[in-house]
């Protein structure tokens, strides 16, 4: 597979394509709902209600947190992550203002 060549991208386009990755794997949109609906969790109680690897699953909380739609809390031996609202929102404004676009049928 080829390098992304995101320089030829906006800002705006390449921060969209980010936040969707988010949304681009069925365990980290589970990690999202859990999250939501705790307020917050620890590493091991998805991996308990996932039924994933930790590795796994530490996977997917790395690239969320990567992207910013989540932080974590460390309070060793244990990091409590919860989804971080600013973030949250702007995807919601992101995916909002793409999803809103009027599309006309042209072809087909």
């Amino acid at each position: 597979m080829g390098v992304s060549r995101t320089e030829i991208f906006s800002e705006q386009q390449n921060r969209l394509a980010d936040l969707a990755k988010a949304f681009a794997h069925p365990a980290r949109v589970a990690i999202l709902q859990m999250l939501m609906a705790k307020k917050a969790c620890v590493c091991g109680d998805l991996v308990g209600e996932l039924g994933l690897a930790q590795a796994t699953v530490s996977q997917h909380l790395k690239e969320l947190k990567r992207i910013g739609i989540i932080q974590g809390e460390i309070n060793p031996p244990r990091v409590c992550y919860c989804i971080n609202p600013p973030v949250w929102e702007e995807a919601k404004q992101a995916f909002g203002a793409l999803l809103d676009t009027r599309v006309e049928v042209s072809c087909c």
